[in-house]
């Protein structure tokens, strides 16, 4: 079940992800490659900001005014568990299903078939490298990526 009415929990831990939008945001980008979910998932927020600074580190290498790097879902599921001790004798400390409602452990985002992960806009020349990008920020999330590359049309 989805659970994200943050009002009525206690103890949310705040979102990992720093920043949603890095780069600069300006006319003249003519190419767009983006990563789509190949399946459904939930993807934790450590994942985004994994994939987040690995795509931004090699982004970096086009200089910081060539490039607008997009990260379009957030982690609003709140995920618990319910915490079990394990190993010898640890069954006479169990309470089993008794209160099992479990505590907050972090956020997730649930993603659909071919939703937009991240984003990423470059001029012709850094197509080569927003490829790379994004496909080494593809390999933190737990499920296969599409990557499609799209022409910007200028108004």
């Amino acid at each position: 079940m989805p659970y994200v009415r943050k009002e009525y929990i206690r103890g949310i831990k705040p979102v990992r992800i720093m920043k949603f939008e890095m780069g600069k945001l300006r006319e003249g980008y003519d190419t767009r490659v983006i990563i789509k979910a190949a399946k459904r998932a939930q993807i934790r927020d450590n994942a985004l900001e994994a994939a987040r600074v690995t795509a931004n580190r090699v982004l970096r290498k086009l200089g910081a005014d060539n490039y607008y790097l997009k990260v379009h879902v957030y982690p609003h599921q709140i995920l618990r568990e319910n915490k079990m001790l394990v190993g010898a004798h640890a069954d006479r400390l169990q309470k089993g299903m008794s209160r099992a409602f479990g505590k907050v452990i972090g956020r997730a985002s649930r993603v659909k078939v071919g939703q937009v992960l991240m984003s990423a806009c470059v001029k012709r020349e850094g197509l080569r490298t927003a490829k790379r990008a994004l496909k080494v920020a593809s390999q933190k999330f737990p499920i296969p990526c599409i990557m499609e590359v799209v022409e910007v049309v200028g108004d």
